[in-house]
């Protein structure tokens, strides 16, 4: 009989046991919140650091070779005829072409 007091009292204990370990306080501490902080200011501070490399590495591209050329639309004059050569004058968009015959960006 005391034997199985014990089991039941046993029993009885890991139940209440796993039941209340399970539930756990749904309030953050303060530490916690602090390092919540901590990673946003560190994602924050990453995300401005790409927003200026992307910014240099455009400005590099930008002023390439091809930026001493203009570009011209659609039906502009994009060269001239000197004699025997074609000389030019801007560079037509990505979808045109200057035609040879008409010096015009088709």
């Amino acid at each position: 009989m005391e034997s199985s007091a014990v089991l039941r009292g046993l029993l009885a204990f890991s139940l209440l046991f796993v039941l209340c370990h399970g539930q756990t306080s749904q309030e953050l501490s303060v530490e916690e919140l602090d390092g919540d902080k901590s990673e946003q200011e560190t994602d924050r501070d990453l995300v401005e650091a790409l927003d200026v490399l992307l910014g240099k590495m455009h400005n590099r591209i930008s002023t390439q070779k091809r930026g001493s050329i203009p570009l011209c639309g659609m039906g502009d004059r994009c060269a001239m005829k000197f004699g025997p050569r074609i000389g030019k004058l801007c560079d037509c968009g990505r979808a045109a072409n200057c035609n040879s015959y008409l010096l015009k960006c088709i």
